[in-house]
Formats: structure tokens, sequence, C-alpha cells
């Protein structure tokens, strides 16, 4: 297990190298000049000069990229131009919102997404498995801003359960806390349960069509105990998959959902950053997302062999 696990460690060095080159040089495309704008109104061009100086930007560009890269490694992912703030402290600022936003998604996402995927393989072909795909695709057919603002007007303004936008931490208030993120984990939920549906269900019908099943069904097992006990058992290893890549998906990919309900997240941290042109914190949330994918695609990995005793043993 150490040797497997050192080995997908050694393959993602090269792979979040390239995805630090990738947004490192891309940036440099945008439109706009960040010296400029932290220069502020009057823009003299002695302050110009010093910026410019100061903030290392007179370098060439492959200089400013392995300087980064360099301080990067040690820890230092720079300083916020906008701010004035490091941005490892800014992200360890932001980050834990989306984590709990992305745990209260996936959470209502695997309790709708994986029974209901569950029913709708054992009641393949019949009108429950239709219904249920019926609800998948609209749940996945539906913007989450729309979904967003239709919740803020029913839920907020016209019955009043509960708040429209905001964010408190759990360590303040937790009560609070869930009110102020249910809204929009229930948003991101929905279409994250319907991918979950629909990969639970086409896993466990391939399951239930194993030898072992019908070998369970010969010996006079409930239906139960067959299916919860036997074929979700086996069905579940791709599920656990998917929900590692959904959990890195709803860290880089909340920006939307963020942004409607006011919540100071990893996705506002970064759509503020690439309009006031703010490119270390740009370069330092990127290398953070790109880095917990694969730490996640890691996790999902080694559950997968430790979950599969057919894995381990080629180990």
């Amino acid at each position: 297990m150490h040797i497997f696990i050192a080995k997908r460690l050694l393959v993602a060095i090269p792979t979040l190298l390239l995805v630090s080159i990738f947004v490192f040089f891309l940036q440099k495309l945008l439109p706009g000049d960040p010296v400029m704008a932290l220069a502020g109104e009057e823009r003299d061009p002695v302050v110009l000069a010093e910026l410019r100086e100061r903030y290392g930007f007179n370098d060439p560009l492959p200089v400013q990229y392995v300087r980064w890269v360099v301080a990067a490694a040690q820890g230092d992912l720079g300083i916020s131009l906008r701010t004035g703030q490091p941005v490892l402290e800014l992200i360890a600022q932001k980050l834990p919102v989306t984590i709990q936003l992305a745990i209260m998604a996936l959470a209502i996402a695997f309790c709708l997404g994986v029974p209901a995927g569950i029913y709708a393989a054992v009641r393949k072909r019949r009108f429950a498995d239709h219904a249920v795909n019926f609800l998948a695709l609209a749940s996945l057919s539906i913007p989450n801003f729309w979904l967003g603002i239709m919740l803020i007007l029913l839920v907020s303004v016209n019955l009043q359960w509960l708040p429209a936008s905001g964010y408190v931490s759990p360590w303040e208030n937790l009560g609070l806390s869930l009110k102020t993120m249910i809204m929009p984990a229930v948003v991101l939920g929905t279409g994250l349960s319907a991918t979950l549906l629909r990969h639970t269900r086409s896993s466990m019908m391939g399951v239930l069509k194993s030898d072992y099943i019908r070998t369970a069904r010969a010996k006079g097992l409930s239906g139960r105990t067959v299916v919860l006990g036997h074929a979700f058992r086996n069905a579940v290893l791709p599920v656990i998959t998917l929900t590692a890549l959904l959990f890195g998906e709803l860290l880089a990919g909340a920006v939307l959902t963020e942004q409607i309900f006011t919540i100071p997240g990893f996705g506002k941290l970064i759509v503020d950053a690439v309009f006031t042109r703010d490119y270390a914190v740009v370069q330092g949330v990127v290398l953070c997302t790109a880095t917990g994918f694969i730490l996640l695609n890691l996790v999902a990995d080694v559950l997968y062999v430790l979950l599969n005793p057919r894995l381990r043993s080629q180990l």
C-alpha cells in the first residue's frame, strides 16, 4: 500500500508543475494591468515604476515563474495585490467556508441520489425507474443560478423561513450557520444527486446480474439482504470514486452559488481575483484546487483498494 501511495504522489508532481505553468502564463494574456489598478487614480509614473520593481513585473516571465514556483515549494504563495494579505492566509480564511458548503451539498446528494439509484435499479424498466430517471434528468437540466433565485424568493422572501444570504461560522453559531448554508447546499446537492443516482443505478444493475446474486436469491435470502448486504457493497465502489471527484468539483466550481447567496468562499475569492488582476491569488487558488483534486483522487484510489479484496491482493 505504501508503494502504491508513493507512486501516486510521484505522478502528482509533474501534474502540478504543468498546471502551474498553464495558469501562470495564460493569465498574463488577460487584458488589463494589475499595477495600474493598484496605483489608484493618479497613476504617477514614478509610483508605477516603483510598484513594477517591487512586485517583480519588470523581470522576464520565465524568471517570474521560477521565482514563484520556488517560493510556493517553500509554502509562500505571495502577497495579494488587492488586500496586501498573504495568499496562504486568504485561502485559509475562505477554504473552510467552501468545504462546509461542499460537505453539506454532498450529504444531501448522497442521501437523495444513492437510495433513489438503488430503488431504480431494483425496479428496472418499471414506472418507478422511469419516474426516478425523469426526476434525475430534470435536476441536471435546472441551472443552479435559477434554482437559487427561486429558493430565495420562496423560502426567504415569501415564507421567511431562512436567511436569503450571508454566512456565519459554525464555531460562532452552529444553528445559524446551518440555516445560512442549507439553501446553497440544496442548490448544489440536487444536481449532484442526479449524477450519483445515475451512476448508482448503472453500477447496481451490473452487480444484480452477477452469479453470486442469483445464488444468494436461490438460498432464500430476503430481497433487502440481497440488495443491501450483497449487491450494494460491491456496487458502491465506483460511487465512492465519483464522490471524491464531485467533492473536488464543488471546491472549485461553486462560484455561481456563492455569488448568489453572498457566501465568502473559495469561488468568490477567485472571481474577485480575476476581475482585479490579482495574479498571486489566482495562482495560489488554482494550485490549491489542483492539489485538492489530486489528493481526493488518491483518497478515492486508496478506498477503492481497501474495499476491493481483489485489488489488495494485486499490490
